[in-house]
This record gives C-alpha cells, structure tokens and sequence, in this order.
C-alpha cells in the first residue's frame, strides 16, 4: 500500500522543474535530518514526510513569506 505524499526524486524532480540529482542531494539531506523517510519499491526510492506536522511548519514558512 502506498502512502500519502510519497513520491520518488524523478517525480519530484519533474514536478519542481529541477534536475533529478538536485533533488536527490536535498532529499539525503532531509532524510539525515530525519525530515523525510524512504521506502525502496524495486528499483525506486519512495520518499515522504515522517511527520505531518512537518506539513505544517512548511506550509506556515510559506504563507508566513507571502505575507505583505
């Protein structure tokens, strides 16, 4: 069963507009810092968020910057 939000570094990639090892430099940094799990299927890595309150403090960051 796939969970919620997971995405390999390819997809992620893709959807940033970004190249996939970029992507993947940030991801082991984020999984070092036990921001992100990862999860082999096969050939692929599978990567998510190991807290959703870690949504939360992003999407605050974010909202908290567009602010006039």
């Amino acid at each position: 069963m796939r969970r919620s939000g997971e995405r390999t570094a390819v997809v992620r990639a893709a959807g940033l507009g970004v190249s996939q090892p970029l992507v993947s430099q940030h991801l082991r940094v984020l999984r070092t810092s036990r921001l992100v799990t990862a999860h082999r299927r096969s050939r692929e890595v599978e990567y998510s968020l190991t807290d959703e309150h870690i949504a939360h403090i992003v999407l605050d960051a974010i909202r908290h910057a567009c602010e006039d």
